[in-house]
């Protein structure tokens, strides 16, 4: 008999909390009536400047068998937290799944741009993704190099040889719901590869930390820039002390002169 569930919650926190988003996520989609155009990832929002959506993108899930199956493949991946011993545990796995998110996000649209730009398959321009799948596909790479004895368990019933999930979940998905984003799972299992091999490595807290205010801070202006959202109290306004002299080049057949406004308000010292 297995443990109860609120025991496995406590041993995988940071698992609990990402698959408790996703169904919030989901759930407020269903209910605003949202489409995946709105939040999804796409050549062409990205060239636009929407840089947010690879978040947004990753969050979100409008069918509910991709979010079942992502979740569900999730919760059997959370076993990385608890393997501490083996150089894994929950730092690991936070501070990996932030470079899951981004670099797969990256690596996605420049997939996305070699097709377009390079062989003119214009289809992929629009193409739009969603879903958690490239961080999905990302752990399940990483536990089969760093784990090959485990076990991914899909919908509570069905168990694959982790050694053999990446590529086998790769043709599931193709399968069950056609739609799925082909490159999108691969990208992840790509970058899963490339932290599994030390690739990429040298995370730390500090770097997580600093990657993750990075990613807020781009987040929050593309979202302005963009136009997805009211931040109008992210006005910045000018500095510019109309008092003071302004000071600029002129153009002149001998060369350049300075010359400065006259002032409105006394003189300036110069010291």
């Amino acid at each position: 008999m297995g443990k109860p569930l609120f025991y496995e919650i406590l041993e995988k926190p940071a698992t609990s909390c990402i698959i408790g988003l996703c169904s919030m996520i989901w759930f407020y989609i269903q209910k605003k009536n949202i489409g995946y155009s709105h939040v999804g990832l796409s050549y062409e929002t990205a060239v636009e400047g929407h840089y947010w959506r690879i978040i947004t993108s990753a969050f979100s899930h409008i069918s509910v068998i991709h979010l079942v199956f992502n979740m569900s493949a999730l919760w059997s991946l959370g076993v990385v937290e608890q393997l501490g011993h083996l150089g894994l545990g929950v730092e690991y796995y936070l501070q990996y799944t932030l470079v899951l998110l981004i670099v797969s996000g990256v690596l996605v649209l420049a997939m996305y741009h070699l097709l377009i730009q390079r062989f003119k398959l214009e289809y992929f321009r629009r193409v739009t993704a969603v879903g958690y799948s490239c961080v999905v596909f990302g752990w399940m790479t990483i536990l089969s190099v760093k784990q090959p004895s485990s076990k991914l368990d899909l919908f509570g019933f069905l168990s694959l040889p982790i050694s053999f999930a990446p590529f086998e979940s790769l043709i599931f998905t193709s399968i069950i719901v056609p739609q799925a984003s082909f490159l999108g799972h691969l990208s992840g299992i790509v970058v899963g590869y490339a932290i599994a091999w030390g690739l990429i490595h040298g995370m730390s807290n500090y770097w997580a930390l600093s990657l993750l205010g990075w990613i807020l801070l781009v987040f929050v202006f593309s979202l302005k820039r963009s136009g997805a959202l009211d931040l109008s109290f992210l006005e910045i306004e000018s500095v510019t002390d109309p008092s003071l002299p302004s000071v600029r080049f002129l153009a002149s057949s001998t060369g350049r002169t300075l010359q400065m406004s006259a002032l409105p308000n006394g003189n300036v010292d110069i010291v």
